[in-house]
């Protein structure tokens, strides 16, 4: 009786090429902070690990890695990205700007900002407003916030409308006041996991300049209740 033949083992695995093998990179120029990076860069390597990995850049942090959390957002040209879903080879050419940069810090000049060029900048409006208002805990999702809140005020000063503005069709007024719930509808896509919220959205009011509303009045209205009882 004829056995069954004897599997094979497995050779050795094939090596693919090397990560610098340059058939296998793309040239790209980034402008991160205000200064020009040309660096060569795998088609499949994300914008955020380019950032972080070759750039020292690490204030747009790696939270889930597939778009859930905002901790990776930079403003892309002008407007809020993430960059955790975006290819850096899609970007070339294109105007970066961290959370260290909207402080004037040129975070890729020596990797993280040292503490006295931190000291020694001046704060964003909404990066101070964060500070006056508490807005953060333990500060990790901190840079993407930030960087979410300026391109919100954007949004709002072009009269972008959101899923709660009462007449999409004609957007909000570039001088309408920003509600609470404005806020809150166009900063969902950040995620703090320390619960900072309430402060986050007075940061914001803070900064666009409007005097945040009082909580408890607000639930009133909302409840209809008169108790004063904060929802």
């Amino acid at each position: 009786m004829v056995g069954r033949p004897r599997p094979r083992r497995a050779g050795p695995p094939r090596r693919g090429r090397p990560v610098t093998d340059r058939s296998t990179t793309t040239t790209v120029t980034l402008t991160v902070d205000g200064r020009s990076h040309e660096i060569e860069v795998e088609p499949r390597t994300t914008l955020l690990d380019t950032l972080r990995e070759r750039l020292g850049v690490t204030s747009a942090k790696k939270g889930c890695d597939h778009g859930q959390c905002g901790s990776c957002t930079v403003l892309l040209d002008g407007r809020r990205h993430l960059t955790c879903l975006t290819l850096a080879v899609q970007q070339d050419g294109a105007e970066i700007t961290t959370a260290a940069g909207l402080a004037g810090v040129d975070a890729t000049a020596h990797g993280d900002p040292s503490l006295t060029a931190l000291d020694d900048a001046e704060l964003h409006p909404v990066q101070q407003a964060f500070v006056d208002r508490d807005a953060l805990q333990c500060g990790y999702c901190t840079p993407g916030q930030v960087c979410s809140a300026v391109g919100v005020l954007d949004e709002i000063a072009k009269g972008h409308a959101s899923h709660v503005t009462d007449d999409l069709e004609e957007g909000l007024d570039g001088g309408a006041q920003l509600t609470r719930d404005e806020i809150r509808e166009r900063m969902s896509g950040n995620l703090c996991r320390c619960g900072a919220y309430p402060n986050i959205v007075d940061a914001i009011c803070q900064a666009a300049g409007d005097p945040p509303p009082d909580r408890v009045a607000e639930a009133e209205i909302v409840s209809g209740a008169g108790d004063g009882a904060a929802r």
